[in-house]
């Protein structure tokens, strides 16, 4: 499902435990780290794709979460030219994510990234709270500033720990 503009619908999770730590997933195979994600089916609001996709991903279910909040309105990026694949109709050039905080009331022996038939995730850690900001795939950098700017106060309420000086990336021309 491709909206007018060319963004599919999806649902992004920030997972944290009870110490505000966040759940950060390497994607099977490969380097890439992010969060759990995954796309909205039309029979679907954003809440129940985020379920799904949390159960999916992490093997976690409704009981072992509770869900602090989420983003007003969709946070969208742009897929790189070499990832748009023009062949295929409708041409998706990006995505636009409603996000989730999510916190874990269960113990961390809940997670099971062997749960669905197809794992996307085969190793995962929690770290502090801006670490995905910096660390996560460039073209979805000011996705995740984003998303963690607005759902810090919710986790936080006071205090909110300081964001690290950004590196700056410079992408590389093929």
């Amino acid at each position: 499902m491709i909206d007018c503009d060319g963004y599919r619908p999806n649902v992004g999770i920030i997972l944290c435990n009870r110490d505000r730590r966040l759940f950060w997933a390497k994607r099977i195979g490969q380097q890439a780290w992010q969060f759990p994600q995954g796309g909205i089916r039309r029979d679907e609001t954003p809440v129940t794709a985020m379920y799904r996709e949390l159960a999916e991903e992490t093997g976690l279910e409704p009981a072992d979460v509770e869900v602090v909040g989420f983003t007003q309105d969709w946070l969208r990026y742009r897929l790189p030219k070499h990832l748009i694949r023009r062949r295929s109709g409708p041409v998706c050039i990006g995505q636009k994510q409603v996000w989730f905080l999510v916190r874990l009331v269960g113990e961390d022996s809940r997670v099971r990234l062997d749960a669905a038939p197809h794992p996307e995730f085969d190793a995962w850690r929690w770290v502090d709270y801006w670490y995905p900001m910096r660390e996560v795939v460039f073209f979805k950098r000011h996705v995740y500033r984003q998303a963690l700017r607005e759902l810090a106060p919710l986790l936080f309420q006071e205090n909110i720990p300081s964001r690290p000086a950004e590196r700056r990336y410079r992408p590389r021309r093929l």
